[in-house]
C-alpha cells in the first residue's frame, strides 16, 4: 500500500521495488543460509491452496457432541492447510516427532504437482490403493534435501497456526539435528530460539555401540514471538520436594520446608556498593560479604524481622548469611521452578510400558514416545495455562493425547488436542493403518480413565446407595473433563472444481453445465455441513445443533455464530425462519435455488434486512 508504484498489470516489478528498498536490497548470490535442491518447489507448496476438505467419522469418535479434540487422518501438509483459516494464530503449543530421516523410514508423498490427488491415491481413496515404504538412502544426492522439501513447508504452515506466546518443540536425532536448526532459524528466525533440550531415552548402552554409547535425541524449542512467552516454569515435582525441600520452621504451617541459597553474590555481578553492608550474626557481631550481598540492606531487614535468614557456622568460627526459600509463597501456594534443558528421568522404555498396558502387546508400534516426555513439554510450554490448544501432525501412536487427557484429569484442566496422522499401511490385520492405531490408544486411554473413576465413585458410595457398574462415563461425577475426540479423515472436496485444462468452447461448456449442480452426487449432509463450516473459518471441533424447521433442517453452528442448511430447495418461508433464529450469518448450497437468481437476491435481502450476511456455496 506504501509502494503502488512497483505494482503493474503483471504482477509486481522487481526492478521498482528493488529501487523503492534501496540500500536494504542484498543483490549478492554469496550470503549465509540454507539452501538445497528444491527448496523453491517446496515454498510454491506452501502457497498453493488445498482443494480438500476433512470428511467427519462419527463411528469412529468418542463423544462427538461434547468434545473439541480432534484426530484426523490425512497427510498432514494437506491438513494444515485445511487448518489455516479456523486455527490461525490459536495453538499455544506444538509437538512433533517427524520421521528422522534413517534411510529407511517412510517419507510422504509431497512432488510438488499432484498435492491432494496424490495423496488421494496412496491412500487407497481413489483408483490405486495402499501406501509404498519409500527409503530415503543416504547414498542419494538428495537425502538431506528430500528431508528438508518434506519438512520445509509443514513448519512454515504450521508457524501460522501459533499464538503469539505459542512454542514448539520438535524432536530429532543426529542425522538431520544441524539441518533442522538451520531450517527453523530461517522459519522462526534465529531470535526466537529457546533451547536445545537433550534427552537420555536410554539407561545404558552395549557392545553393538560402534563407537561412542549414544543415549539421547534432542528435541528443539522455538518460540513464535520469544519476547511474548515471558518465563517458563513447571510445578515443583514431588521427587524435587523431598529432596530440596528439608528444613522446617515457625513459618512451616503456612509455607512449608524451605531450602537455603548463599545470599553472597557471586563474581558474574557487576559491582554494586549499595550491596556491601555488615549483617547482625547470631552472637552479635556483624557479619560482611567478601564481595557483596545479593539483596539490599532494606530487603535484607525485613528478611531479619520475618526469620527468613539462616546463618550457618563455618569451621573457624565465623558465619555465612543464607536466604530461606519456602515451598510455599505467603498464600500456601507452591512455589513453581524452572525446567532444565536435559531429560534424564523418562525412557524410551517407558513409552513401549505404556503401549503394553493398553493393548497388551508392545510390538504394535515401533518406538513411541513416551507420554511423560510429553507430558514435560506441555507444562514447560502452558506454564500453568490449563485451557489451550496442542497440536501434534506427526501424531503416531497418540502419545500427546494421553499426556493431555491424564494431564486434565490429574488437574482438572481443559487443555485440548489436534493430532494429525498419516494412513500409513502396517502389517498389523487389527489395524490396518497407523491412523487406527491412533484413533484406540486415545479410546482405550479414556476407557481406562473412566474406569478408574467408575471404581473410585464406587468405593466411595458403596455403603451408601447401590451403584450401577458405570455410574459416572467420561470423566466421573460431575466432572467437566473432555474425555473424547472427534475423528476427521481428509478427503477430496464435496462441491466440483473448476478444471481450467480445456479452454476450447466445448470443454468450458461442459464444466458449465457440470457446475449447474457443483455438489457431488455423493456427498452426504454431514460432509456438506463440516466442509462449509470449514470454508467458513470455524472450527470444526465447533459445537453444531440440529434445528428443525418447517419440513426442513439447518444447523446452528457454534450458538448462532454461523447457520448451514444444505437442503436441496430454500424458499423464502424457509429463509425466513432461519433467520428467526438470529445467526450471524447463514450459509446454503447454491444449487437450492435451482438457476433462480432472482430467488436468491430475495434470500440475500431478506436475510441483510435483519443484519444476517447470507452466502451460498
Amino acid at each position: 500500500a506504501q509502494v503502488p508504484h512497483v505494482f503493474s498489470e503483471a504482477g509486481v516489478d522487481l526492478d521498482k521495488l528493488k529501487a523503492a528498498l534501496g540500500e536494504n536490497v542484498v543483490d549478492s548470490k554469496e550470503r549465509y543460509g540454507l539452501t538445497w535442491a528444491g527448496k523453491a518447489e517446496a515454498f510454491r507448496n506452501v502457497q498453493s491452496v488445498s482443494s480438500g476438505t476433512l470428511a467427519p467419522m462419527p463411528s469412529e469418535s468418542v463423544n462427538w457432541d461434547a468434545t473439541e479434540n480432534l484426530i484426523i487422518e490425512g497427510d498432514n501438509l494437506e491438513v494444515l492447510k485445511l487448518l489455516q483459516r479456523p486455527y490461525h494464530g490459536q495453538v499455544k503449543m506444538i509437538y512433533i516427532d517427524p520421521p528422522y530421516n534413517t534411510g529407511n523410514e517412510f517419507i510422504y508423498p509431497d512432488n510438488f504437482r499432484e498435492g491432494l490427488a496424490d495423496y488421494l491415491r496412496f491412500s487407497g481413496q481413489v483408483d490405486e490403493a495402499g501406501f509404498a515404504q519409500s527409503a530415503n538412502k543416504d547414498t542419494s544426492g538428495r537425502y538431506h534435501s528430500n528431508w528438508l522439501n518434506m519438512m520445509y513447508p509443514r513448519l512454515f504452515l504450521a508457524r501460522n497456526l501459533l499464538r503469539e506466546d505459542g512454542v514448539i518443540f520438535v524432536s530429532i536425532d543426529d542425522h538431520e539435528v544441524h539441518n533442522l536448526r538451520h531450517l527453523m532459524d530461517e522459519v522462526f528466525g534465529e531470535e526466537n530460539f529457546v533451547d536445545a533440550i537433550i534427552w537420555k531415552k536410554r539407561y545404558g548402552g552395549g557392545a553393538k555401540e560402534k563407537h561412542l554409547v549414544s543415549v539421547h535425541e534432542y528435541v528443539l524449542m522455538y518460540a513464535r514471538q520469544i519476547d511474548a512467552i515471558g518465563n517458563l516454569f513447571v510445578p515443583t515435582t514431588e521427587e524435587s520436594i523431598q529432596r530440596y525441600y528439608t528444613i522446617k520452621d515457625h513459618n512451616s504451617d503456612i509455607r512449608g520446608p524451605y531450602r537455603t541459597h548463599p545470599l553472597e553474590a557471586t563474581k558474574s555481578m557487576g559491582d554494586r556498593p549499595n550491596l556491601v553492608f555488615g549483617i547482625p550474626g547470631p552472637n552479635g557481631a556483624l557479619v560482611h560479604p567478601k564481595r557483596q550481598w545479593l539483596w539490599s540492606k532494606a530487603r535484607v531487614d525485613a528478611a531479619l524481622a520475618s526469620g527468613e535468614l539462616e546463618f550457618l557456622k563455618s569451621a573457624d568460627g565465623s558465619f555465612s548469611v543464607h536466604t530461606k526459600q519456602y515451598l510455599k509463597d505467603e498464600n500456601g501456594t507452591v512455589r513453581s521452578a524452572k525446567a532444565f534443558s536435559l531429560v534424564d528421568d523418562v525412557f524410551s522404555q517407558h513409552g513401549t510400558n505404556e503401549l503394553l498396558d493398553l493393548f497388551g502387546d508392545a510390538s504394535v508400534f515401533s518406538f513411541p514416545k513416551p507420554s511423560k516426555l510429553i507430558s514435560k513439554f506441555v507444562d514447560v510450554a502452558l506454564n500453568g495455562e490449563s485451557d489451550a490448544i496442542v497440536l501434534d501432525f506427526f501424531a503416531g501412536s497418540g502419545a500427546t493425547a494421553q499426556a493431555l487427557i491424564e494431564l486434565n484429569a490429574k488437574d482438572g484442566g481443559h487443555r485440548k488436542f489436534i493430532l494429525v496422522q498419516l494412513p500409513e499401511k502396517t502389517d498389523n490385520p487389527k489395524f490396518p493403518t497407523i491412523a487406527d492405531i491412533t484413533r484406540e490408544r486415545v479410546r482405550r486411554v479414556i476407557a481406562k480413565l473412566d474406569g478408574a473413576d467408575a471404581a473410585k465413585a464406587k468405593d466411595d458410595l458403596q455403603a451408601i446407595i447401590p451403584l450401577s457398574p458405570n455410574p459416572f462415563p467420561s470423566g466421573g461425577e460431575g466432572s467437566t473433563a473432555d474425555r473424547g475426540f472427534r475423528a476427521f479423515r481428509l478427503a477430496a472436496s464435496n462441491f466440483r472444481v473448476w478444471d481450467p485444462a480445456g479452454s476450447d468452447a466445448k470443454s468450458l461448456e461442459e464444466q458449465i453445465v457440470l457446475h449447474a449442480d457443483n455438489v457431488n452426487g455423493a456427498a452426504a449432509s454431514g460432509a456438506l455441513l463440516y466442509e462449509l463450516i470449514l470454508r467458513a473459518g470455524l472450527p470444526v471441533s465447533a459445537r453444531v445443533v440440529r434445528v428443525a424447521l418447517d419440513g426442513a433442517a439447518a444447523f446452528d453452528v457454534n450458538n448462532g455464530e454461523l447457520m448451514v442448511c444444505v437442503e436441496d430447495v430454500i424458499t423464502l418461508p424457509l429463509m425466513r425462519e432461519m433467520i428467526a433464529h438470529k445467526p450471524k450469518k447463514i450459509v446454503c448450497l447454491d444449487k437450492a435455488f435451482a438457476g433462480d437468481d432472482a430467488a436468491k437476491t430475495n434470500a440475500r435481502l431478506e436475510a441483510e434486512s435483519h443484519g444476517v450476511v447470507f452466502q451460498t456455496a
